[in-house]
């Protein structure tokens, strides 16, 4: 039997970069999904967009709420799939045949607790940056993710049964802290091989960005010790640096 994708992505005034996502789900050569719009009652043309875009599979859902991990989660509830995808406003899938290829592996695999692959960055018009700073390793466990987020989010789909809701305390990287609990609950991971997402690189405030990693490695310390983590840490600033590098060199290649 074919599974059944919920794709979801969040929204509050989007209307710059929900389009290229719109697309992207649209054009998708596998039909067998819902496509899940939760807006947080946008003031500019998010919802018509959404609307307008005509997707047959569309539920599209506007109302308050405490920020994206809760609409993830009010997301999530409502959410009929086997699988989830979440698909943030402005990245996409890598191409047309990208979901086909997740259900092949979902189907070639027995149905397993996670799919995954790689994802490049990409700029609001979709031209490519660089790599993510982070690979998707061959074999994925729970153990991968002490050494950072090394799947991204977007590239993380999961069995719906196997998905608890985000923590909410977690302000910036609940999305890092649900996918430890899901590969807690995880039997069998398969990796896709190749890219299947292009995130949109967006940058973040130096603020949030400073307490995104100190959220992350108080995540990292609850699940694989303080001392482990902190040791890591003092490797990871070779690797963050080298990958500012090239997005930066990414960046001046379209800008030239």
């Amino acid at each position: 039997m074919s599974p059944l994708f919920s794709i979801i992505t969040v929204t509050y005034n989007a209307a710059a970069t929900l389009p290229v996502t719109l697309e992207s789900v649209k054009e998708q050569s596998c039909k067998l999904f819902e496509y899940i719009v939760m807006d947080g009652v946008s003031s500019d043309r998010t919802l018509k967009l959404a609307i307008d875009a005509g997707i047959e599979q569309s539920r599209i859902y506007s109302s308050p709420d405490s920020g994206i991990y809760d609409a993830m989660n009010k997301a999530m509830q409502v959410a009929k799939g086997e699988y989830l995808i979440f698909l943030n406003a402005g990245d996409r899938f890598h191409s047309s045949d990208t979901l086909q290829r997740i259900a092949d592996a979902v189907m070639n695999n027995d149905f397993p607790g996670i799919v995954y692959g790689q994802t490049d960055l990409v700029d609001i018009r979709g031209r490519y940056i660089a790599p993510r700073h982070l690979s998707a390793p061959d074999e994925l466990t729970l153990k991968s993710f002490a050494g950072g987020m090394v799947v991204c989010h977007q590239a993380f789909v999961v069995l719906r049964k196997l998905a608890q809701p985000y923590d909410l305390k977690y302000r910036y990287s609940a999305d890092y802290e649900w996918c430890i609990r899901c590969l807690q609950r995880s039997r069998r991971n398969v990796l896709i091989d190749g890219v299947i997402i292009d995130y949109l690189n967006e940058g973040t405030t130096t603020a949030n960005r400073r307490a995104s990693l100190m959220e992350r490695f108080r995540i990292m310390s609850y699940y694989y010790g303080f001392w482990p983590t902190l040791v890591r840490h003092l490797g990871f600033i070779p690797r963050f640096v080298r990958h500012r590098s090239m997005e930066n060199k990414g960046v001046k290649a379209l800008e030239d």
